[in-house]
């Protein structure tokens, strides 16, 4: 199946659709592993991961597109990836459109913030008005090629101008051909209800961490209407944490060995088989003849 199928059958579903989102491709290991269906891959950790820089668009497309490609490339799951604003006009989101498909995504989300855009809860975000929103989401879905790849639309409209705003919003998005809405920053439990009565096609939550929006678990989401919840902070949050801690005490004591253990820290043998080394080694033997038993006994 098709990983573009797969992932609008993970959205159609009764259960609502986890999404962690990876800042790598390391952590993106780190998700399938864990047995999630699919994925996601945002500039929010891609900015920090990349360039150590907060998600304020700083990284260039070429850059993002880059940096999805070895995610995408790396894991089985089908990734749904984040294109900010489009990168300009609506023919730079058609052709940037046609390269995410290319990449392989499943799914991509375009929003509706101005340029440079900010992480959407982060203050002093602005958005552009419907009437120049609307042409780049036209655009992206008329320059989709695969029919099954998943477009959703994404407003931020709610902390600039108000709920009842990003709702018309997210409803006038949908009417134009969205597969999805994503109506970032809903500020109450009640708010997120009003949005999945309203909004007529899948919507997505955004978990973070300290965040605006009240921090639900993946049933409770369910149940207000979501069809698929995305943690876009989680992953760079936890490295950060960790980083800190080995590297503050490899400075303070000199070495690591007092901080390695198995609730801090794999060991060589399994960071080996984590990052497929293993696989790749037995991998290697089909292309290489048996050693004769001559030549066994030449290397004894």
């Amino acid at each position: 199946m098709k990983k573009t199928t797969r992932f609008r059958e993970l959205v159609a579903s009764p259960e609502i659709l986890m999404l962690p989102v990876a800042h790598d491709a390391l952590s993106a290991l780190a998700i399938a592993e864990a047995g999630f269906s699919a994925l996601c891959v945002a500039g929010y950790g891609s900015s920090g991961s990349a360039l150590g820089l907060p998600d304020i668009g700083l990284m260039t497309a070429t850059e993002m597109l880059t940096h999805y490609s070895r995610i995408i490339e790396r894991v089985d799951v089908p990734v749904m990836v984040d294109i900010d604003t489009g990168f300009g006009d609506v023919n730079n989101v058609i052709r940037t459109v046609r390269q995410v498909e290319r990449l392989g995504a499943a799914a991509l989300f375009l929003e509706d913030q101005t340029f440079p855009k900010r992480c959407g809860h982060m203050a002093g975000k602005s958005v552009v008005a419907v009437e120049d929103y609307l042409p780049k989401l036209k655009a992206a879905l008329w320059a989709r090629q695969d029919p099954d790849f998943v477009i959703m639309a994404r407003t931020d409209a709610a902390a600039v101008y108000g709920l009842d705003e990003a709702i018309r919003r997210a409803c006038l998005y949908a009417a134009a051909g969205a597969d999805m809405v994503f109506v970032e920053a809903v500020t109450s439990v009640a708010d997120m209800r009003r949005v999945n009565a309203a909004v007529p096609v899948p919507s997505m939550a955004n978990m973070i961490e300290g965040g605006r929006t009240p921090f639900l678990s993946a049933p409770e989401l369910q149940e207000l209407g979501y069809a698929a919840v995305a943690y876009p902070c989680a992953s760079v949050f936890t490295v950060v944490k960790a980083l800190r801690a080995w590297a503050g005490h490899l400075k303070a004591k000199g070495t690591s060995a007092g901080l390695a253990g198995p609730d801090t820290m794999i060991d060589f043998e399994e960071y080996f088989r984590f990052i497929g080394a293993a696989d790749i080694r037995e991998r290697e033997k089909q292309f290489f003849p048996a050693p004769t038993s001559d030549e066994k006994k030449a290397k004894e």
